[in-house]
């Protein structure tokens, strides 16, 4: 089931493991800084399209992402090239 806390917690995961601020995830998302920080926080949602983008910039399927799964799978495999 979805909550927003853990959305959050997982972003903040992802986002800390890969050594990126909440100001360089905005840019990428075309956001403001602090609605990464509401995100994170489970006080703020995210549209399909930046949850899409996200998915891509993290590699991370949507389910993990949004708590459907705690396996956090590839979206791309290894072997397969981004277009």
């Amino acid at each position: 089931m979805y909550h927003n806390e853990l959305f959050g917690l997982r972003l903040r995961k992802l986002r800390n493991h890969n050594k990126e601020t909440q100001k360089a995830l905005a840019e990428y998302l075309g956001v403001k800084p602090n609605q990464i920080g509401e995100m994170e926080n489970g006080r703020g949602a995210t549209t399909l399209s930046k949850l899409a983008l996200l998915c891509e910039h993290y590699n991370i399927s949507a389910d993990y992402l949004l708590g459907l799964t705690d396996e956090p799978r590839p979206l791309f495999p290894e072997n397969e090239q981004r277009k």
